[in-house]
């Protein structure tokens, strides 16, 4: 199959089915958010090390793939700085003895804010951060299959936790639910947007490669440790600490499991 039409299909996961998944899960238990984020963590953490560093140091200088990842993390601490992460990934600062499950904590949002958060905030923050996964998902895909379904599999990881996010905010802003589930689904579009943009521009360029899989890593090893991560800390019973270490490492396994079965 051609590298464009894998990128295409691996954009549409990214962004629409995510969103369609992320819908799903409104109707069913809250509880099970918390395990979802767990996974979206290992799957992210093996995305990074597993698939996007390795191949980003194969044709590129370590050192070199290094500096652009720590500038990498900085650029998105910026980014984040200025809101626009931020409102993508629903997270706000809250009481550091809250406990609340980061669908809760989602619902919550709306409050920070007189009058609540805008939804339109909500719709560009969620479209600039899908524009950038397909960025991520056709440099991954130009550079090896394998490595496009393994970075495909974390990115629809963590976005379905974020789309759920997402959606409860628009629903506790005001949209009603057909509204809220249409705009989400367009802005999942913008996956598509930033996949077919990279593949235009990064199509015939590997010499660009490193630089944009060693930027990929970065964003996604960002949204792990300074997104996810933190949500999981509202729980520190053994138990759960237990549980969300085996989802770990189920997410790092089944992207370890997929580059093995498409390697071969």
């Amino acid at each position: 199959m051609h590298t464009l039409v894998w990128i295409v299909v691996a954009a549409l996961a990214g962004g629409v089915v995510s969103t369609l998944a992320a819908a799903a899960t409104l109707k069913l238990s809250a509880s099970w958010i918390s395990p979802l984020v767990s996974f979206a963590v290992g799957a992210l953490l093996g995305a990074v090390f597993l698939e996007l560093l390795p191949h980003a140091l194969e044709s590129g200088g370590a050192h070199y793939v290094m500096e652009i990842v720590l500038f990498g993390l900085l650029a998105f601490f910026l980014l984040e700085k200025l809101v626009l992460w931020r409102h993508a990934h629903g997270h706000e600062h809250h009481a550091a003895d809250e406990d609340e499950s980061e669908h809760d904590h989602a619902l919550h949002e709306h409050t920070d804010s007189p009058g609540g958060r805008p939804g339109l905030m909500i719709l560009i923050g969620n479209s600039v951060h899908n524009f950038c996964d397909g960025v991520v998902i056709a440099a991954a895909f130009l550079a090896d299959h394998a490595l496009g379904v393994a970075t495909t599999l974390a990115i629809v990881a963590h976005a379905v936790p974020q789309q759920v996010g997402d959606f409860a905010v628009l629903l506790h802003s005001g949209f009603a639910r057909a509204k809220a589930f249409a705009f989400n689904v367009a802005a999942g579009f913008a996956t598509l947007v930033g996949a077919l943009a990279a593949y235009v521009a990064l199509a015939g360029m590997a010499r660009v490669l490193p630089t944009v899989l060693a930027i990929a890593a970065s964003s996604l090893l960002y949204v792990a440790v300074a997104d996810l991560i933190p949500s999981l800390h509202r729980r520190s019973e053994p138990i759960e600490t237990g549980k969300q270490a085996l989802l770990i490492g189920l997410g790092l396994a089944t992207i370890a499991v997929a580059h093995v079965v498409l390697e071969h």
